[in-house]
């Protein structure tokens, strides 16, 4: 059985409880960070402890721990568990509120270690089937544990036989996935959103790797432009970089993996080894 902490105290996952008065419950009101580990340690660890303090402040909650109190409990709570690779979620609630609505600097942590699940091998080599989806993150920046548009894309990407679903606005912009950023190549160049998004721990490594082989541009990317790429990808902390085939009802290039993407799949491993994240909130 899974070791979480909950509040300063370490349990079995199925004693893992917060009272029904934290605000997480009551109002949504919390944030979180996700994270993986390689050979049973946590990737970009400070980089996505920044993103977590981050986000907490701006969604207006207090961030009581020391990055180095925070990293220390990471680690014991994964010694406390046995998974050749895990998933971390470290989530901050709004805490107990006597009015059921305003936070009173009482914040609760939870980490939760789970094994990391495998992918389908299919998405890697076959590719994935996206849809663009009218909506964006409600607080951009922020990742808050209100998932709920998240959960309704998510559904319809499924009922139509597709494996994401990525935001898009009504001037066209496509933005990001409900768990992944997303990129596109074209005419050589990797493209890639960078307003109103949460800019992924794992997109920075992309970024950064992706440099070394081609030319890279961070602007608006118009749903236009995804539709008549060579390539599409998207990536995510679990899923690293998976090849997009189809969005919408349009295929992309050939129908099948792009010859840039699979350089990237193949060479983010070798990467991953040696990358040293940068220590500011990304």
């Amino acid at each position: 059985m899974d070791i979480y902490y909950v509040d300063g105290k370490f349990v079995p996952s199925d004693e893992a409880v917060i009272p029904v008065t934290d605000l997480a419950i009551l109002r949504g009101l919390g944030a979180f960070d996700f994270m993986r580990t390689y050979a049973g340690k946590p990737f970009c660890l400070r980089a996505h402890l920044e993103r977590l303090e981050a986000s907490t402040r701006k969604i207006g909650l207090q961030f009581p721990w020391t990055m180095d109190a925070l990293a220390q409990l990471v680690m014991e709570t994964l010694s406390r568990n046995s998974h050749k690779e895990s998933n971390v979620r470290i989530i901050i609630t709004g805490g107990s509120s006597p009015d059921f609505m305003n936070h009173q600097g009482n914040p609760r942590l939870i980490i939760m270690v789970s094994p990391l699940p495998d992918m389908p091998a299919w998405w890697y080599s076959d590719g994935i089937h996206i849809i663009t989806h009218m909506s964006e993150r409600a607080m951009a920046g922020a990742k808050s544990i209100n998932y709920v548009q998240a959960s309704l894309a998510l559904e319809t990407a499924r009922q139509k036989g597709a494996q994401e679903a990525v935001y898009m606005v009504p001037q066209g912009l496509v933005l990001e996935g409900t768990t992944s950023n997303i990129f596109a190549i074209t005419a050589g160049r990797l493209i890639t959103p960078g307003r109103e998004i949460l800019p992924g721990i794992t997109r920075q490594v992309i970024l950064d790797l992706a440099r070394s082989h081609f030319s890279v541009k961070i602007r608006d990317v118009f749903i236009s432009e995804l539709l008549e790429a060579d390539e599409v990808f998207i990536c995510g902390t679990n899923k690293g970089i998976v090849p997009v085939v189809q969005v919408d009802d349009t295929v992309i290039g050939n129908g099948k993996p792009g010859p840039k993407t699979r350089l990237l799949i193949q060479s983010f491993p070798d990467f991953v080894r040696t990358y040293d994240a940068p220590l500011t909130a990304l």
